[in-house]
């Protein structure tokens, strides 16, 4: 058994964004490939790719989504080839269909950034841009400091008394609320949402257009995610957008593993602009969001590595040595490569994939 896991872990998971499409190809019978305006590190193309698998006019429908947030991919992507190469296709009735999008953000993905190439992040996007912007006076307060102008010495030491009053004089959750429920202010600041749509949203748009799924009577909706929560486990979080009856139907499908920031239950804080935005605008109580969160590291460490990030990309001729350390950190931030975390990473994603499909079938 553990050397069977051994190998699945082997063959699913990737080293890059261009070794993990392949092995999605090679496993995808019908692929449909949306091109990225962006390119690689070596001026490659970039794709997001979708696979549909079952009954084309299928009422029921599950959808897995891999780098939402880019560099996350490496998770998600794992779980849809293990998906594929365990034959699950097969076990999808008469009226159910399941769709796997890859590589939402194929920047971030090829670059090891969770952001696109706008330098916004995908999960904060999804606003509606013709409506006054959210405000963030949190972030305002603050965005000197996130991302301060040097990441050493007196002036980075100042930023991080800065942070630490702020922390203080108003608590742990105002600050991450400041720091990640997003802001549309500051594009070269952490949890930037845009000044408009993004490709990697128009792409999402495009991909429900082209498989008609609001014309579906049920979506189900697994959008994978980490660097959240304790090593390795994988939460459920539901969003906002969808409020207590979104958590509710996730609840009847899911479990009680099922979180929500409405209930604060969540490690996720109320965040703006997410995707379940567009699946709650598409589809309304047609639909099931979750986001399915796997943890990696301390919180502080994730908001050092983006703040190193974030540094970097406003310096790019910064000294070649410190820049890969800083792009190693990262990667290891978001993409853990030990086999303790990818077997726990395969179990659950096997476990919610399988409740996914009991769904499926139960209503179809």
């Amino acid at each position: 058994m553990r050397d069977e896991i051994l190998q699945d872990i082997s063959e699913s998971f990737s080293d890059t964004y261009f070794k993990a499409r392949q092995k999605f190809l090679e496993l995808a019978k019908s692929v449909k490939s949306y091109e990225s305006p962006a390119r690689g590190p070596g001026g490659e193309e970039l794709f997001t790719d979708a696979a549909w698998f079952g009954n084309p006019d299928g009422c029921h429908v599950g959808v897995l989504i891999s780098a939402t947030h880019g560099v996350e991919g490496y998770c998600g992507s794992a779980g849809q080839v293990d998906w594929m190469r365990g034959g699950n296709a097969s076990s999808l009735g008469p009226d159910q269909a399941m769709l796997l999008i890859h590589a939402l953000n194929p920047y971030g993905f090829a670059w090891n950034r969770r952001v696109t190439e706008e330098g916004c992040d995908l999960n904060r996007n999804f606003v509606d841009f013709s409506q006054p912007l959210p405000i963030n006076p949190g972030y305002d307060d603050l965005a000197d400091h996130l991302v301060p102008a040097l990441i050493s010495g007196p002036e980075f030491e100042a930023s991080e008394l800065a942070i630490e009053k702020f922390r203080k004089e108003n608590g742990e959750v105002a600050f991450q609320t400041a720091r990640k429920a997003g802001q549309y202010s500051y594009p070269h600041g952490v949890f930037f949402g845009g000044f408009g749509p993004s490709h990697s949203r128009f792409t999402l748009e495009r991909i429900s257009d082209d498989f008609s799924l609001k014309s579906r009577d049920q979506v189900v909706i697994v959008d994978a995610h980490t660097g959240l929560g304790p090593f390795g486990y994988g939460e459920l979080q539901t969003e906002q957008p969808s409020g207590l009856a979104g958590y509710e139907r996730a609840l009847a499908m899911f479990g009680r593993s099922v979180t929500s920031p409405d209930l604060g239950t969540s490690s996720s804080v109320a965040i703006r602009g997410c995707v379940d935005e567009f699946w709650q605008r598409l589809l309304d109580e047609r639909h099931i969001y979750v986001a399915l969160e796997f943890g990696t590291f301390d919180p502080e460490n994730g908001r050092r590595v983006l703040r190193e990030d974030h540094w970097l990309a406003k310096n790019p001729d910064a000294d070649p040595d410190l820049a890969r350390a800083i792009r190693l950190r990262l990667r290891e931030h978001y993409d853990p490569r030990s086999e303790d975390w990818r077997e726990m990473i395969l179990w659950r994603s096997r476990q919610v994939h399988r409740q996914m499909a009991e769904g499926l079938r139960s209503s179809g």
